[in-house]
């Protein structure tokens, strides 16, 4: 067993701090009545020594000399357990230091991980005394770990998003090798990222890969968390997703994307945790100082606030719970991540259980030198009655734009009323993000949670029933058309249809302003079987199917050819929005709307429920366009159109894109006053052939 000598220590910086003669360790609990260090052996199972920490106000400290980096440990808080005064401390359970960078292994639930007796009557008012240290991941010791790199700063402006899973995304990868699909060395292998680079992807965004806790319902299934967002730790990679190390391959999977040109943004869960509501496991916040990190009722604190809808609330309006969030982000950020997207962001503004934009953990944020340069990216709602708040957030994030999903699908679906609202989503929002322009509005048509691509136009209704929630979670209004048939079909028209539908919303969502995001898997055709809750299918439902058919390869070049277009054409790029002013030699109006016939539309059309074809001109200075004018033909009803093009001094139209063709079309030039029939259920794009 080896010698250690322990001496008082600093009570800053909180977690582990290695040095030359061993290590400090610091643990913040304000109510904590003692607080002890458990080393173990390196197997995670012997433990070889135990010290009681000093106190100076609320951080608990101890130094340990002949410790070294890899040095397995947890904590053992004592206390109080009065879960009716919010106090739930419990020795005999081993603890996750909140700041480990690292955890020797996943999460398994076990009984013992419960700091009351699962059986007894009195539920979590009474005490159980097993130890959980056996059942519990230790917290590994990392020394040193420099590193030199920083974030691409992609501009905004030049931003395709890429949402994908980082198990998901490899797990049937056929190229990859077995022992690397699922972690992030799968993903930066080769074959992965000239998929991303050929697609024209900047940015991945990475669904939470920090340590996962498994719901006990799950458990009680068999099934898992696929997605992550039940985490019990912050600043650790979930060990599942490295084949080895965690710290070298996520440094690793950082220099690959980076010599790529792509961007890293990490999806991160500051919302709540997973030790649950107050039948939940204890892993470490709970057990180390609940009253300070959870948010609890002042009128019954045995409960918990639960503004995430998941059980509980993580207090961030706390100084040291919100200093947390703000090491772990510039944790992350010093690794090299390029961004984050904030999970279920509105709980992270609220303070006394209201929403503000100015509240201290965002205006942190925005202030902060390291962070505010990174992307940022709010989920702008949770759970609450008052949760929906989009467009409320402050310079400089942006936020993940709902409203854009509901408008196309609903439009191409052909509901009433729908093409005032894709008119104003199509046009970066201004009505929500009128302070600050189209690029604070990510825009999508499928995300994780919800309906895949091929789903939303192959199911009328959710299909859940793995889940065990006898189909009673997930979306009921999915704004999806199945063209008669539920489910895949053999039928060729059904199937024509069904890719042109596809075509028509990744064309929508390319040809609009703001940053458009992609779902992995969408343009590959993947179904998750009418899921829209896979949230614990941890398996084919939920993976990414790399077997294509010809109508699957054709649609990828569609999708390729489609973003290439945005990519050559500033003006589907550009920072401001478009005012209907007069600009530019002509003195053309930036954006006109248009009947077929090529008329300006009145107001009285856009009145009409059942507006379903409709054109837009529009043009401008912003980008390398210079004063080209655009015009998207817009088809969304049963018959064909014919729309008028304007005969202009900058010469002869050319169609760019046809989505009533399978690939959309080779670019061709129309003669002058043709004009052009678009297709039942299909838009086409057109600009002139000379800029002025």
């Amino acid at each position: 067993m080896a010698e250690f000598r322990v001496s008082p220590g600093r009570p800053a910086p909180l977690g582990a701090t290695c040095d030359e003669a061993g290590a400090n360790f610091v643990l913040f609990s304000a109510h904590a009545e003692k607080v002890e260090l458990c080393l173990f052996d390196q197997q995670g199972v012997l433990e070889t020594a135990r010290f009681s920490l000093r106190r100076t106000g609320e951080f608990w400290h101890i130094h340990v000399a002949g410790v070294g980096a890899g040095e397995r440990y947890g904590y053992r808080v004592h206390g109080p357990y009065e879960p009716w005064n919010g106090r739930r401390f419990n020795a005999n359970k081993l603890l996750i230091d909140p700041y480990a960078r690292a955890l020797d292994r996943s999460f398994a639930l076990a009984p013992a991980h419960f700091a009351y007796r699962q059986d007894d009557p009195a539920a979590d008012l009474s005490f159980d005394e097993r130890d959980s240290a056996p059942e519990t991941p230790k917290s590994i010791l990392i020394g040193a770990s420099p590193r030199a790199t920083g974030p691409l700063s992609i501009p905004w402006r030049d931003t395709v998003i890429y949402e994908l899973h980082v198990r998901g995304m490899t797990m049937l990868r056929g190229d990859i090798a077995p022992n690397l699909r699922g972690t992030l060395a799968g993903l930066a292998s080769p074959p992965l990222i000239a998929h991303l680079r050929a697609l024209g992807i900047t940015s991945v965004e990475l669904l939470p890969i920090h340590p996962i806790a498994d719901e006990p319902r799950l458990g009680r299934m068999g099934l898992t968390n696929y997605w992550g967002y039940n985490p019990i730790n912050f600043f650790a990679l979930e060990p599942r997703y490295a084949a080895g190390d965690t710290i070298t391959q996520f440094h690793r999977f950082v220099d690959a994307l980076h010599e790529s040109g792509i961007e890293i943004i990490l999806d991160v869960v500051f919302n709540h945790t997973g030790e649950g509501d107050e039948l939940g496991p204890t892993f470490s916040f709970r057990g180390i100082d609940n009253a300070s990190y959870y948010v609890l009722p002042p009128h019954n604190r045995r409960f918990y606030a639960n503004h995430s809808g998941c059980g509980n609330t993580l207090n961030v309006a706390h100084p040291q719970v919100r200093a947390m969030v703000l090491d772990a982000l510039r944790h992350w950020a010093r690794t090299g991540v390029d961004g984050f997207r904030f999970d279920l962001a509105a709980t992270l503004g609220r303070q006394n259980g209201e929403f503000r934009s100015d509240a201290d953990l965002l205006s942190a944020i925005a202030a902060d030198a390291e962070l505010s340069r990174l992307k940022l990216i709010a989920e702008s709602w949770d759970a609450a009655p008052d949760g929906y708040r989009l467009g409320a957030f402050p310079k400089p994030f942006a936020e993940w734009n709902d409203l854009f999903r509901n408008a196309a699908r609903r439009f191409w679906r052909g509901g009433p009323g729908a093409a005032p609202e894709l008119a104003r989503r199509l046009t970066g929002s201004s009505d929500v993000f009128a302070s600050r322009g189209p690029l604070a509005s990510v825009n999508f048509v499928t995300a994780h949670d919800g309906f895949t691509l091929e789903d939303t136009v192959s199911y009328a209704e959710k299909h859940n029933w793995a889940n065990g929630e006898e189909n009673a979670d997930g979306s009921n209004e999915n704004y999806s058309w199945n063209f008669g048939v539920e489910g895949p079909a053999d039928d060729p028209a059904i199937r024509d249809l069904r890719f042109r539908q596809k075509r028509n919303l990744i064309a929508t969502l390319l040809l609009s302003l703001g940053v458009p995001m992609l779902t992995a898997g969408d343009e590959l055709g993947r179904s998750q079987k009418g899921n829209n809750n896979a949230y614990c299918q941890d398996n084919e439902i939920s993976w990414v199917n790399w077997s294509l058919d010809a109508d699957d390869d054709v649609f990828l070049l569609f999708i390729k050819r489609a973003l290439s277009l945005r990519a050559r054409h500033g003006v589907f790029r550009r920072a401001t929005f478009f005012h209907g002013r007069e600009e530019g030699p002509r003195h053309l109006k930036d954006i006109v709307w248009l009947e077929p016939n090529g008329r300006e539309m009145t107001p009285a059309h856009w009145e009409d429920p059942g507006l379903l074809v409709f054109g837009c001109a529009f043009g401008g200075t912003d980008g390398a366009s210079g004063l080209r004018r655009y015009i998207l033909a817009f088809n969304a009803g049963p018959d064909f159109v014919h729309f008028a093009l304007p005969e202009r001094e900058g010469g002869p139209w050319q169609r760019l894109l046809d989505t009533s063709e399978a690939d959309g079309g080779m670019e061709i030039e129309i003669p002058a006053g043709a004009g052009w029939v678009v297709p039942a259920n299909a838009l086409a794009l057109f600009v002139e052939s000379r800029t002025l």
